[in-house]
């Protein structure tokens, strides 16, 4: 079976763009605030844009489930207040569960957090609950910078985000560290904002003891993990200097990889460098990196390719990366496929 863990709805149908614009005009005009109940799309146009998109590539490509989350970008939880951004990460959480109802066999929700700058992260407790308890989702996506390119919020290891890992703990759901827009403009949203968040993600965790607290918290760093694996001697020559355990017992039991990595060099080194135990496969197809590479002739998100091509790799471990390491870590993915007796 082959797993994607890291799939976005970015072809959700234009309603939802439409009333979030309306949403974010009446932050300024709240006469013209849109009502959640204005918002109406059917299942059939949920069928349509996965039937023509994901689901048709999945197929193309070869592969099995997605575990499906919001649009990254349009989480932007910089825009508006606690409201809005609650307001909009339920609708958006509830859009990815009913793909999940339409295409139980092929799409599991994940879902975003209602987070805000300056509020506190508790606040997102009762979307999670309801995501994991009414809507099956199997893990959470948590933006550590929420202002978006400013960086405003405490470290991933500061308490502030205890309450949040407690209910993770709890659940034994993990988080992808995953930014959403960048309003700065030193920083481009796809090429340095998300980069620059999974390695400083890492590097938060690395200059802490988080996970002394929560020895069985699990975060997945996406994108191949940023710059992490391709500088991994600069990473593990600061542990030695601060004094840090072994990073294989430091970090290596709590955090992951996806091979969100578009092209075949770096997914070799990501093979060859990071653990396989700790790699799971990703393509976050139509998404950040949606054309075809002149070099090969395929998609640069068609990651399957690599991963099957990759000399790092045998049998054994191959179904690690596509299948075995998705369901250690995501364990409610795992019981929901035992229960179907997969």
């Amino acid at each position: 079976m082959i797993i994607d863990v890291h799939g976005h709805y970015t072809t959700a149908p234009k309603a939802l763009e439409d009333w979030r614009n309306r949403q974010i005009a009446g932050i300024k005009d709240p006469a013209s605030m849109p009502k959640v109940s204005e918002l109406k799309i059917s299942d059939d146009e949920l069928r349509e844009t996965i039937e023509t998109n994901q689901l048709a590539k999945m197929k193309e490509r070869g592969s099995d489930i997605t575990i499906f989350s919001p649009r990254a970008s349009f989480m932007a939880h910089h825009i508006g207040d606690f409201n809005v951004s609650s307001t909009w990460a339920a609708i958006c959480n509830e859009l990815c569960y009913r793909v999940s109802q339409l295409f139980p066999d092929n799409f599991v929700p994940a879902a975003m957090l209602p987070q805000s700058p300056g509020v506190d992260p508790a606040t997102c407790i009762p979307e999670l609950v309801k995501c994991v308890e009414q809507y099956g989702n199997v893990g959470i996506n948590l933006n550590p910078d929420p202002s978006g390119g400013h960086w405003t919020s405490p470290p991933l290891s500061d308490k502030a985000w205890y309450p949040i890992y407690e209910k993770m703990v709890e659940y034994d759901i993990p988080a992808m560290i995953h930014v959403s827009t960048s309003c700065n403009s030193c920083f481009h949203t796809t090429g340095a904002h998300y980069l620059n968040a999974d390695t400083t993600a890492f590097m938060q965790c690395l200059t802490s003891d988080l996970f002394k607290d929560f020895p069985t918290l699990k975060f997945l760093i996406p994108h191949g993990g940023g710059a992490v694996p391709y500088h991994w001697g600069r990473f593990r020559g600061l542990a030695q200097e601060l004094k840090k355990p072994l990073l294989s017992e430091h970090l290596l039991n709590n955090i992951f990889f996806d091979t969100c990595v578009y092209h075949q060099p770096g997914i070799d080194l990501l093979t060859k460098v990071i653990p396989v135990k700790n790699i799971l496969f990703a393509s976050e197809m139509i998404g950040a990196v949606r054309g075809i590479d002149p070099e090969t002739g395929h998609y640069y998100d068609d990651t399957k390719r690599y991963v099957q091509a990759t000399a790092n790799l045998n049998d054994q471990e191959r179904y690690m990366v596509y299948e075995g390491n998705a369901r250690r870590v995501f364990k409610r993915l795992d019981d929901r496929l035992k229960a179907k007796g997969q």
